[in-house]
């Protein structure tokens, strides 16, 4: 890159449309975006975790009566308590793992902005550098 087109570029960079708050890139997820995410995996573990507890017991009580009558519905029904038992654990991890995922996704955006400020700046101080020696 010749030092005229960084110049023009340094120059331009700071003229923006105030008009213009479109987000860009393919793939755009505000604090909004992601607070209602977060809330939405929070709310459904909560609930699905005490309805499907629910759901567990009564199941296996079923099927524990049904086994006592002598019915073969007794150990299908626990069969189904049982699927449903891991599944139920399936749905709450993935539910935990979007709350542990924009955890870590906040922090290492903050870590990666300070990370560019202070790159940034470095720049800025080299520019001045430069501009103190252009002038004597």
């Amino acid at each position: 890159m010749a030092w005229e087109e960084w110049e023009r570029l340094k120059t331009t960079s700071g003229q923006t449309d105030a008009g213009d708050q479109a987000p860009r890139g393919d793939l755009v997820a505000g604090q909004k975006d992601l607070a209602a995410v977060g809330k939405a995996a929070h709310d459904l573990f909560e609930d699905f975790h005490a309805y499907s507890g629910h759901a567990r017991v009564a199941t296996e009580a079923a099927a524990g009566g049904l086994r006592a009558e002598g019915f073969a519905l007794g150990p299908a029904l626990s069969h189904v308590a049982e699927r449903w038992t891991e599944q139920t654990r399936t749905l709450l991890d993935a539910c935990a793992h979007i709350s542990n995922h924009l955890r870590f996704t906040r922090t290492q955006h903050a870590a990666d902005d300070t990370y560019i400020a202070g790159a940034v700046s470095s720049i800025t101080l080299l520019d001045e550098g430069f501009d103190d020696r252009k002038g004597s």
